[in-house]
């Protein structure tokens, strides 16, 4: 991929230094506010299996990187998988059962959906090997902890923010949440529901699908051409980024304002360039880091959070130069990262 000049500016702007410590870390963890402080080292060289639903974009990446960073500094062994797509729960299903014939000693999974995984994972929770839900959401009994944030709080933070803009009358919302049966997406339409004011706001379902430009820009598209008077598109990072050029395009004052239901380096660039309206963040580097911590918290027997994830924030042109960055990406030069789990 060739980095062009605008995300050269937001390189320089955003400056992400090679060595930094990330905590502590404003979390709410088991329903209160806190901050979380991480283990200074590994007791031993542990063996993680991490598994990702994909690596086609960077959100993922700065996840993979989050998680490869924070198993350095403990001293942990660290293999990363992902499934290729969200149309791949079968390959997922798969890995994990590849991880535990390799005997690792905990796992942290990004699941593609909410329960395929879960027969597997009770068997690994019957033989005392921790798990730890990531960003996902996971539906299995007994879990070891869960390090991710409510999208239904992302979803009810972007709406929030559309209600500030239009405190008064009727409008129409576009929406375009991601691929159907996914634990994120379930929570995003769940704040959708929680959120919206039927008797005021319109919303018009673009239908779901995974999140690779080439099927959200169908759906963008189909959506646009079906419902031509909408005010505000809401919806997943791919077809968010491909909406906001396209209706950008019309050059028309009619034209729909575009919100992201989280935040990518792509919607972070919109944003600054007027493209994109705002985006909330869940920190996916901070989700990761954390998770890591975790399995080996619980691998030690050390206390632990059950419910834990970093603070949400809304990120629009005038908070975006306060933000760290480093919550959601890598630095320059970092691509998704891949590994066998090492022996």
């Amino acid at each position: 991929m060739r980095i062009g000049k605008g995300w050269l500016f937001v390189l320089g702007l955003f400056a992400l230094p090679a060595q930094a410590d990330w905590y502590p870390v404003a979390v709410r963890a088991d329903g209160e506010l806190r901050q979380y402080m991480p283990l200074e080292r590994a007791s031993r060289p542990w063996r993680v299996c991490a598994l990702l639903p994909h690596g086609k974009d960077r959100y993922w990446w700065g996840v993979a990187w989050g998680l490869d960073g924070e198993a350095a500094r403990l001293g942990v062994r660290l293999g990363i998988y992902e499934a290729g797509g969200y149309e791949n729960a079968g390959v997922q299903v798969h890995q994990l059962h590849n991880c535990r014939g390799a005997e690792a000693d905990a796992y942290v999974i990004a699941a593609i959906n909410t329960r395929e995984l879960c027969p597997e994972i009770s068997r690994l929770m019957a033989e005392g090997r921790p798990v730890i839900d990531l960003v996902n959401g996971l539906e299995c009994q007994g879990l070891t902890a869960h390090s991710r944030v409510d999208f239904a709080d992302m979803a009810r933070a972007a709406l929030g923010y559309i209600e500030r803009l239009r405190p008064e009358g009727s409008y129409r919302i576009g929406w375009l949440p991601g691929p159907q049966g996914a634990g994120w997406v379930e929570g995003l339409e769940a704040g959708l529901r929680q959120g919206v004011d039927a008797r005021r706001v319109e919303v018009r379902h673009g239908g779901y699908g995974p999140v690779d430009r080439n099927s959200q820009a169908r759906l963008v598209r189909q959506l646009l051409g079906e419902a031509q008077d909408l005010d505000f598109i809401l919806a997943n990072a791919e077809a968010a980024g491909f909406a906001a050029q396209l209706v950008q395009g019309r050059g028309d004052e009619s034209r729909p304002l575009v919100l992201g239901t989280y935040t990518t380096e792509r919607i972070v660039e919109q944003i600054r360039d007027g493209f994109i309206l705002a985006a909330p963040s869940d920190s996916p580097v901070l989700q990761a880091r954390i998770a890591m911590d975790l399995a080996v918290r619980a691998l030690e027997g050390e206390p632990h959070p059950r419910e834990i994830g970093p603070l949400i924030e809304m990120l629009d042109r005038e908070s975006l130069p306060r933000f760290d960055i480093s919550r959601l990406m890598p630095p320059e030069g970092h691509w998704m990262i891949r590994r066998e789990l090492p022996d």
